[in-house]
């Protein structure tokens, strides 16, 4: 089925348009655009090249995608985005293209939501299914593993990362790296625990969680520093995946990890896990 596009919308001759593409009212695709095939893209969007947008994405009104990296060093050089497939990408969100140092490349993966005023700033990294609430804020070359949550207003500084299946709360100032499996929360950031919901909701067995939180207690509330933890947990949890991803990503932080916990009594934290 050839694309559809409204007469007021304004295609560049070189954008390449896949079949079934819908493109609204008013919207704006730029030169060396590749749009996958039945993406959606509403009124009033903009996609600016050299971008891949892949298949089956819903982009909504007023959306910008593409534009150029907000980086006083960027010197017009070559740079793009990718975006994977069935993402849904809501009012107002913004991903911009990378840097000639930073890699050239910002990319998006598959099955994510980016709600309303969410941005992705240039050369950053976000894997797949992962959520961003309104007005969560990336800065550049950040990495935001697959399975994460975002909250409303979160904010994560240059090169942080997020790990897999992370819950960074509402309004939340990410200076370090945030752990995967865990809720992060708060200005000066604290954990507060495993995210045991989200992940049953991800399909983690109890016995699963069970050995994630195990293994928090020995890297959180052991009084045993970094290293001698992580040793501790290659030894009790030898061939455990998940483990052993928590243990790569500790290991390559490279401005180290939150590990602070709550301070108020009452507060729900690893202890009553």
């Amino acid at each position: 089925m050839s694309a559809r596009i409204h007469p007021s919308a304004v295609v560049d001759p070189a954008a390449r348009i896949g079949p079934d593409v819908v493109i609204g009212p008013h919207a704006v695709v730029g030169a060396d655009v590749e749009v996958g095939v039945g993406t959606e893209i509403r009124a009033h969007a903009v996609l600016q090249g050299p971008a891949r947008i892949g298949r089956e994405n819903r982009i909504h009104p007023h959306a910008c995608l593409g534009g150029d990296p907000q980086d006083l060093k960027y010197a017009g050089e070559h740079v793009a985005l990718e975006v994977g497939d069935r993402n849904v990408i809501r009012e107002f969100v913004t991903f911009h293209r990378g840097t000639g140092k930073g890699g050239g490349l910002t990319r998006v993966g598959d099955d994510n939501l980016f709600m309303v005023s969410a941005h992705v700033a240039h050369d950053c990294q976000v894997g797949s299914r992962t959520i961003f609430a309104n007005c969560a804020t990336l800065a550049g070359h950040v990495e935001v593993h697959d399975d994460a949550i975002i909250g409303a207003f979160a904010a994560v500084q240059q090169y942080g990362r997020v790990g897999r299946h992370g819950y960074i709360g509402g309004f939340t100032r990410l200076l370090t790296d945030a752990l995967p499996f865990v809720k992060t929360v708060g200005l000066r950031p604290v954990v507060l625990g495993v995210n045991r919901i989200g992940l049953q909701r991800k399909g983690f067995d109890a016995e699963r969680v069970r050995t994630l939180q195990r293994a928090f207690r020995i890297l959180l509330r052991s009084g045993l520093n970094s290293s001698q933890a992580l040793e501790r947990l290659a030894v009790e949890f030898p061939g455990q995946e998940d483990v052993a991803y928590l243990i790569d990503f500790v290991r390559s932080a490279r401005r180290g990890v939150v590990r602070a916990l709550p301070t108020r009594r009452g507060e729900e934290g690893l202890a009553e896990e």
